[in-house]
């Protein structure tokens, strides 16, 4: 997922300031994901702290809020290429909205060790709508890359 995160930044970066920085959460995001989930812990069968899940929720909540009320509309135009992307897309980046409020609600204010179990089951669901959605929003800002380098011919 990092990986995706860079190529994106590579491709994409340094167009959009605003871009720029909703990619930087992503990146943020993902670095506190690995964690949560122990990506590259050594003591795998830990469980994250209340603060740590409740700081992880928090960025999750931030990143989440910047695509629908700051970065979505402004990558995608209202010509009938956007809007069939708007159908396509949306829908789709909503489940994975859902799925992390489900989330957050379950685990930011609440989390001890007795939901173990379900847990890593929640942090493995996250995982893979997040990669889901990254897929979606990078889909979103090539429509809006491929608008802007498309020469206007009069």
């Amino acid at each position: 997922m990092l990986k995706q995160v860079e190529v994106a930044k590579q491709r994409w970066g340094g167009a959009n300031k605003t871009i720029d920085g909703w990619l930087l959460g992503r990146k943020q995001l993902l670095i506190q994901y690995c964690e949560l989930a122990g990506v590259n812990y050594q003591r795998r069968d830990a469980l994250p702290d209340a603060s740590e899940v409740s700081e992880f929720c928090t960025l999750l909540m931030d990143y989440l809020s910047a695509g629908h009320f700051e970065v979505y509309e402004m990558l995608v135009s209202d010509n009938a290429d956007g809007l069939a992307l708007k159908q396509r897309i949306y829908p789709l980046i909503a489940a994975t909205t859902d799925l992390a409020l489900d989330f957050n609600d379950s685990y930011a204010d609440d989390f001890h060790p007795d939901l173990a179990a379900k847990f890593e089951q929640s942090v493995a669901a996250l995982g893979e709508a997040l990669v889901e959605r990254f897929e979606l929003e990078d889909e979103l800002i090539q429509h809006m890359h491929g608008l802007v380098q498309t020469p206007v011919t009069e």
